[in-house]
């Protein structure tokens, strides 16, 4: 049983360690944040980053990703691999040479947020699957990258830290494309986030495709991200995707932008404009396959009916048809203090979406449902 720090509520759906309820960070957003950033800040301390994205002003604008960090000398960029040494900007991974990450084999079909209805299944054969069915037999190359462009308190592959902490395993952008064998039918980037690693990440999928195409193979490039990716990097990434029969996965985390600061250190705003220029732009050019989807933790007690209606209304107006999957929720990281998602709320945000407009929303996880 969590209590409200402000209005002295009583729950379990309000987490101790947040420290405030969903109804206090919508009615006093300013004294909920300065509570709620205690929890977050700690555990970037703990693993000795920015508290927040540096903004010297006599430091240098790094500008590639959504933070846009402004780095003073001796001094770290949010993501931890950007620092500035003698007045310039020494990119520790991220770059051709150098990529954060650990990879593997994930055979088919895979439990990703598009598994419902991408390739992998079938979606778009002969074009862009090897099967008219489920992909058995091949292999999804899945990089798990070491960085993060965001700081979420509920992370579910928190271990990336411990990446950025040692800056290794390292990899280069050639090294990785070499281990696309015949039997790899899609490459999808995660972690972490490819958000605050996108140089290496086009490099490596360009590498690939063009060894692809010689050799007359599919090969589909995904990205599963926050979004928090300047907006060029989002364009050239999407371009890769539409192209290759791959999809765009944007986690959605929330869509208030004081809950997005509180849990993830950072505004949604820059993910949310990328989220729409991408879907207008590019989701009608190809019918074939979903080329952009969308997705939301449940988290119990902050992620409710409104905050999953208000993205689903975001979504529907961009384009009805864009798949959008709510996800369970599992205590995580630093936020353990609540319960899994109940089926209650779960089939409630799934109402709410469809209601908005939606044409096509699932949830997942369905395991952890309580």
């Amino acid at each position: 049983m969590g209590s409200c720090k402000i209005c002295g509520a009583k729950s379990p759906l309000i987490s101790d360690k947040i420290g405030v309820c969903l109804n206090c960070f919508r009615e006093n957003p300013e004294e909920a944040l300065q509570i709620a950033q205690q929890l977050l800040q700690a555990s970037r301390i703990k693993y000795g980053m920015p508290t927040h994205p540096p903004r010297d002003p006599d430091g240098v604008l790094c500008g590639l990703c959504g933070n846009n960090c402004r780095i003073g000398e001796g001094k770290k960029g949010y993501c931890g691999l950007v620092t500035n040494i003698g007045g310039k900007l020494v990119r520790l991974g991220g770059t051709r040479e150098k990529g954060i990450l650990e990879w593997y084999y994930d055979p088919h079909v895979t439990n990703c947020v598009a598994a419902w209805f991408c390739p992998a299944i079938g979606t778009g054969y002969p074009k862009y699957a090897y099967k008219d069915g489920p992909e058995y037999g091949y292999y999804n190359l899945a990089v798990f990258y070491g960085s993060c462009t965001f700081s979420c308190v509920f992370c579910q592959n928190y271990q990336f830290k411990r990446l950025t902490q040692r800056l290794m395993p390292v990899v280069s952008a050639e090294e990785l494309a070499s281990m696309v064998h015949d039997k790899v039918s899609c490459i999808c980037y995660f972690g972490g986030d490819p958000s605050s690693q996108m140089e290496h990440a086009i490099v490596t999928s360009k590498l690939a495709l063009e060894r692809a195409k010689e050799e007359n193979r599919i090969l589909r490039i995904c990205f599963e991200t926050n979004g928090n990716m300047s907006p060029g990097f989002a364009d050239v990434a999407m371009q890769l995707v539409l192209e290759s029969g791959g999809v765009m996965k944007f986690d959605l985390k929330f869509w208030d932008e004081t809950l997005n600061i509180a849990m993830c250190g950072i505004s949604n705003k820059i993910p949310l404009e990328n989220f729409k220029r991408l879907g207008e732009k590019y989701f009608e050019k190809r019918p074939e396959v979903p080329i952009l989807t969308a997705s939301t933790l449940l988290i119990p007690g902050y992620v409710d009916e409104e905050e999953v209606g208000k993205i689903a209304e975001f979504i529907a107006e961009i384009n009805p048809e864009i798949p959008y999957s709510l996800l369970a929720f599992y205590p995580c990281f630093e936020l353990t203090d609540l319960p899994t998602t109940s089926r209650r709320q779960a089939l409630s945000c799934l109402k709410v979406a469809k209601e908005a407009g939606l044409k096509y929303v699932r949830i997942g996880n369905v395991h952890l449902l309580s």
